[in-house]
């Protein structure tokens, strides 16, 4: 499966902190790879919405821009982790899409002060919880880029 879904985090404490939490409240067990990256941590779990295992990868976010130009701003400039969610075994984009999605609202509902973003194949914002704002699902098609910022900029962080 070639399509990722992930879930950008912005915390204010280190990503070693969070991924604790992470761990604890999405009851992950620990796997060991020794070709992970260093500062990337790599857990097993349970499926949310069907049988089967899921597969998270937690890294620091290197997808958005620290000084981004204007025209190059995205919903994950500001975010500092990121999660991905493999579905294991199963080829089958939209279960995964599910299992990302009951994933992101079990996170939303469990720690009030960390800012999360659901995007799909690195490119769609999917949906957002923002402190303070609470969760906001956004139109099938919405860019995590420019063009479509006048949506998702009240709901993220800046």
């Amino acid at each position: 499966m070639s399509t990722d879904d992930d879930i950008f985090l912005a915390a204010s404490e280190p990503l070693a902190t969070t991924v604790d939490w992470l761990s604890r409240t999405l009851g992950l067990e620990p796997l060991e790879d020794p070709d992970l990256e260093e500062a990337a941590y790599l857990f097993l779990g349970r499926a949310r919405t069907t049988d089967g295992e899921l597969v998270f990868v937690v890294e620091p976010n290197t997808y958005g821009e620290v000084d981004p130009e204007p025209e190059d701003v995205s919903a994950i400039d500001r975010y500092t982790g990121v999660v991905e969610v493999r579905l294991v075994g199963k080829r089958d984009e939209e279960l995964q899409a599910r299992e990302a999605h009951a994933v992101f609202d079990e996170l939303a509902g469990g720690r009030p002060d960390v800012a999360l973003v659901l995007s799909h194949a690195l490119s769609l914002i999917v949906a957002a919880y923002l402190p303070g704002a609470g969760v906001h699902s956004f139109p099938p098609g919405t860019t995590l880029d420019v063009p479509d910022d006048v949506l998702w900029r009240p709901w993220v962080v800046s």
